[in-house]
C-alpha cells in the first residue's frame, strides 16, 4: 500500500463454493491425507473443476493412498461445501480422474537433507507476511470483514438458517482511510448464486443482514445503501464449476491480505509444508503479526527469498513504515536470532508436519484463529518479547 494518507482501498473474498476455492479444497484434502499416514509426506496437487468433472494431477511421495478412496474424499468435499446440482454434485454424475504420480528424482535429490547437507528450499521464489492493527486479529480490514460476510452465510445456509442461497458467493468491501487509518465503508458488494425460486430483491432482503452483521457500526454510521450493491448483474442461478471453471491457486490474494500487501506469486493449496511457497509465507505472516502485537510498529512487512536446495533464506527485508532506521535494524537482528527460517526449521517452529490445511482453502489462510490441533499455529503471538526493546 502507498505512502498516500486519504485514500479508498478495496478487497475481495470468495467462498468456499466459488470454482476456484473448490478447487483449493479438494487439493488440501489430497495434502492432508498424505500427511495423516506419513507426517513427511511430499506433496504437489493440482486440482480442475468443471462441470460434472474434476481432475487431480501432481506428484507426490509418500504412503500409497488408493484411488478409489481419493475420489470418494473428493466426494465428501463436494457435498460439505453444499452441491447436488444438475451441473454439479457430489454425487457419481461428476466423474473424478486422479492423475497423481511419483515425485520427480531430480526435486527430491535438491530437497532432501543428506550427509551435512541440511534440508533445502523446495523451489526459489520470494515471499511475504504482513500484519497491521486495523482489525484485533492484526489484519487489514477490508479483507477481514470480506472473508467474515462470507463466512457467515456459510454457516447460516449449512445450518438452514439461510435459505434458497447457494455455495458460490462473492463479496468486496472499500473503506475509506483517513490519516492512513480505515474510518468508513464506501461501497460492499455481495455476488451470491441462488435458487430459482427467488427474486433479487428477496436476495437483497436475505443478504443485507450479512452487512450488517458482519461490520462494526462504527464503519457504517454514515453508509449510504445505494452503495449496498447484491448480485448486480442480475440472476444468478447457475454458478459454481458449472458455470466457471476452477483451478487450485488462482485465489492467492484472496488468500492473503486482499492485496494490501506485495505477493510472491506462489499459491499455497495442494502444497506440503517442505514446500516454502506455503511453510515460509505462514512463518513471514508469524513474525510480522508478532512484531505488531508487540506495538513496536503499526504495522509490519515481511520478505524472505529462497534458492531451490539451499535452507537458509538469501535475504530477509523488513518495512516498518516508519523510516526509523534504528527500529528496522532491531527488528532485523531479532529475527535472525530468535527464528529458524530454513524449510526444516520453519515446519518444527510452526509444527506444519500435520493434516491441518483443509480448512485453510476459505476464508483466508490469515487473521484465524489457532486451533488446539495446530490449525493456524501461525497466528500465535507468543514471540512478542523477541522484539520488546
Amino acid at each position: 500500500m502507498s505512502n498516500l494518507k486519504n485514500f479508498l482501498f478495496t478487497s475481495e473474498s470468495v467462498s468456499e463454493g466459488h470454482p476456484d476455492k473448490v478447487s483449493d479444497r479438494i487439493s488440501d484434502m489430497v495434502v492432508d491425507s498424505y500427511l495423516s499416514r506419513d507426517p513427511f509426506s511430499r506433496v504437489a496437487c493440482e486440482t480442475l473443476t468443471t462441470t460434472n468433472k474434476v481432475v487431480l494431477a501432481g506428484e507426490v511421495r509418500g504412503p500409497e493412498i488408493k484411488e478409489d478412496e481419493l475420489i470418494d474424499k473428493v466426494r465428501g468435499c463436494i457435498k460439505d461445501i453444499g452441491y447436488d446440482q444438475d451441473g454439479f454434485t457430489w454425487k457419481e454424475a461428476t466423474k473424478i480422474e486422479s492423475h497423481l504420480h511419483s515425485q520427480s528424482s531430480d526435486i527430491a535429490m535438491g530437497v532432501d537433507s543428506s550427509g551435512n547437507k541440511d534440508e533445502g528450499a523446495g523451489d526459489q521464489g520470494l515471499m511475504f507476511g504482513y500484519a497491521c492493527n486495523e482489525t484485533d486479529e492484526l489484519m487489514p480490514a477490508p479483507i477481514h470483514y470480506s472473508h467474515k460476510i462470507l463466512r457467515l452465510m456459510a454457516e447460516d445456509r449449512k445450518s438452514g438458517l439461510l435459505k434458497n442461497i447457494e455455495p458460490d458467493n462473492k463479496s468486496q468491501i472499500t473503506f475509506e482511510y483517513i490519516d492512513g487509518k480505515p474510518t468508513k465503508v464506501r461501497s460492499v458488494v455481495i455476488s451470491s448464486q441462488h435458487s430459482p425460486d427467488i427474486n433479487q430483491a428477496q436476495v437483497r432482503d436475505l443478504l443485507r443482514p450479512y452487512m450488517i452483521k458482519t461490520i462494526p457500526k462504527k464503519f457504517l454510521e454514515v453508509f449510504d445503501d445505494s452503495e449496498l450493491y447484491i448480485n448486480p448483474t442480475g440472476n444468478f442461478v447457475i454458478g459454481g464449476p458449472d458455470g466457471d471453471t476452477g483451478l487450485t491457486g488462482r485465489k492467492i490474494i484472496v488468500d492473503t491480505y486482499g492485496g494490501a500487501a506485495p505477493h510472491g506469486g506462489g499459491a499455497f493449496s495442494g502444497k506440503d509444508p517442505t514446500k516454502v511457497d506455503r511453510s515460509a509465507a505462514y512463518a513471514a505472516r508469524y513474525i510480522a503479526k508478532n512484531v505488531v502485537a508487540s506495538k513496536i510498529s503499526e504495522k509490519c512487512l515481511i520478505q524472505l527469498a529462497y534458492a531451490i536446495g539451499v535452507s537458509k533464506p538469501l535475504s530477509i527485508y523488513v518495512d516498518l513504515f516508519d523510516n526509523d532506521l534504528e527500529k528496522n535494524k532491531f527488528v532485523v537482528d531479532s529475527i535472525n536470532r530468535n527464528f529458524d527460517l530454513t524449510p526444516r526449521g520453519i515446519r518444527e517452529m510452526l509444527n506444519l508436519n500435520k493434516p491441518i490445511y483443509e480448512k485453510t482453502s476459505a476464508y483466508g489462510h490469515f487473521g484465524r484463529a489457532p486451533e488446539v490441533n495446530g490449525s493456524f499455529s501461525w497466528e500465535k503471538i507468543d514471540k512478542i518479547n523477541a522484539f520488546n526493546k
